[in-house]
């Protein structure tokens, strides 16, 4: 077995020089089997060694002598021992989960909170292939597309598993003639957790009635789509860089004739791709919510849109369709006043203002976000903002004014900007609609003594 698993680290890149490996251990045979062969192995792959143990608090006497049997072993091998308690139970019920997600939640804190004491390390958590199997028909029987069906891998960011090729008759025998008497979780005897009923009583019945070789041929299954899986995120990562354009972390445009072009398939995975861009993970992401975005697109009305989960909104355009997080009233700008021969930092504007001669006009350069303006016609103080109901304006080259949202209607801006694009005022109106139009009323003329420059340096306004 130490062979074997000497074969997977180096195999999958597990473990480099000098890392700091975190051992989660509960005291059962996975993890002391696993802590006891990287022990082992230390010195030989020159890396370093801790151990994290949790005691969940809900098995009492039992959950303490778990803990005190990790603690004596790792002070009789020299290896730094953390340790913490949380009751489970009371951390499922507070936070509306599952005992099962509450005490993965809180071993993954607790590695996390340790990986950062330790200045970086790895995790090295004791999944073996008994496991893997049991993930594949959990995710299976729950409905999942090969994602799901690929497994737990290898490595996954800093989580390492070097027990993913041992099966767990394996790792008994190795606890066994390496006299480790590790602890035993007699919760995990019991059919009582849907993983447990999956370990207890439907995988002895598909190997006794079906095929006796299931972890192998499941893991042999996982490796192979894993195979195909890199294939396609290859295939969806170049499909997203030809149809996408980046406007901020929260926000993505895509080209819609050219994502219509795509397969079903890479539809789905470009859609999913983005979405874990913005939101930094697909927790919450279900098939259904990946459909009616493509279904949305397939209709291509602009202007119509869909709000899915954590605010994430789908809108179409009129040849593109942006996929962004919804931005929140705080992101809304309320007559901030701008200072003269200054620049002027609001939210995310660097906005300068500054008199200037008449020899630093240049009344034939054109640019979206330098603007002149007759100094001597503001009334007052100079203001940024964004829209409030009943705004107007009087649109260069027009003699009245017309309601703002009409100004909006008419250039085609989208709905779902219009209200976070700024807007440069004095006291009694209008000067600038940033990007698009300046104001008739203050137009830069002939008898201009003193110019108004304003300098805005943010890009991509009204375009996300």
């Amino acid at each position: 077995m130490l062979k074997r698993v000497v074969n997977t680290i180096k195999g999958y890149n597990l473990i480099n020089s000098s890392d700091n490996i975190i051992v989660g251990v509960s005291g059962g045979p996975d993890s002391m089997a696993m802590l006891d062969v990287l022990l082992k192995l230390k010195d030989k792959l020159n890396f370093n060694l801790f151990v994290a143990h949790i005691n969940h608090g809900v098995r009492e006497i039992e959950a303490d002598k778990d803990e005190l049997y990790v603690k004596n072993f790792c002070k009789s091998n020299n290896i730094p021992f953390y340790s913490e308690m949380i009751n489970m139970d009371v951390y499922a019920k507070e936070n509306k989960l599952s005992k099962e997600e509450a005490g993965r939640e809180i071993r993954y804190n607790f590695f996390n909170e340790l990986k950062r004491k330790l200045n970086g390390a790895k995790i090295a958590v004791a999944h073996n292939k008994n496991d893997q199997c049991e993930t594949l028909l959990m995710r299976f029987l729950r409905g999942t597309g090969l994602d799901g069906l690929k497994g737990m891998e290898y490595k996954n960011g800093n989580i390492i598993r070097p027990l993913l090729d041992i099966s767990r008759r394996e790792i008994e025998d190795y606890c066994l003639d390496n006299n480790l008497n590790p602890r035993i979780d007699k919760s995990n005897l019991k059919p009582i957790y849907r993983r447990n009923k999956i370990r207890l009583e439907l995988i002895p019945y598909i190997e006794k009635n079906f095929n006796p070789s299931l972890n192998d041929a499941l893991s042999r299954t996982s490796k192979i789509i894993k195979r195909d899986q890199a294939f396609l995120e290859i295939t969806t990562k170049k499909a997203f860089k030809e149809i996408s354009n980046k406007k901020s972390k929260k926000v993505y445009v895509l080209d819609i004739k050219k994502f219509n072009k795509l397969h079903i398939s890479i539809k789905a995975r470009v859609i999913r791709y983005t979405l874990e861009k913005i939101m930094g993970n697909l927790k919450g992401i279900e098939q259904k919510h990946v459909e009616s975005i493509i279904e949305l697109i397939k209709e291509n009305k602009a202007g119509k849109r869909i709000n899915i989960i954590k605010d994430i909104l789908i809108v179409m355009r009129y040849d593109k369709f942006v996929i962004k997080k919804r931005k929140t009233k705080d992101e809304t700008i309320t007559n901030k006043r701008l200072e003269i021969n200054n620049c002027n930092k609001i939210k995310d504007y660097n906005i300068e203002v500054s008199i200037v001669n008449k020899n630093e006009f240049n009344i034939n350069k054109k640019h979206r976000f330098i603007k002149y303006f007759d100094y001597d016609k503001i009334e007052g103080g100079l203001y940024v903002k964004t829209r409030k109901p009943g705004d107007r304006f009087t649109p260069l080259g027009m003699k009245g004014s017309k309601k703002l949202k009409d100004f909006f209607i008419d250039e085609k801006i989208p709905r779902d900007k219009r209200d976070s694009i700024p807007l440069i005022c004095d006291d009694n109106n209008i000067i600038w609609i940033v990007g698009f139009r300046i104001s008739e009323l203050y137009k830069v003329t002939e008898a201009t003594k003193r110019f108004l420059k304003i300098k805005i340096d943010k890009e991509d306004i009204g375009e996300e």
